[in-house]
């Protein structure tokens, strides 16, 4: 899958989720994944810099 793929696939989803779920629960879910992805490159920040 090229960057324009994923770009795409995730537009979709989130497009998807966003008919499928109350604004309580797209606010949860955005700020939960927002979480996730700064903890996920936190973690592949200090594996990168501990492995040097």
């Amino acid at each position: 899958m090229n960057a324009c793929e994923l770009t795409a696939s995730i537009t979709a989803i989130a497009n998807w989720l966003a008919c499928q779920l109350t604004q309580e629960q797209l606010e949860l879910l955005g700020v939960s994944l927002t979480q996730l992805g700064d903890t996920l490159l936190t973690i592949a920040t200090q594996k990168s810099i501990c492995c040097k």
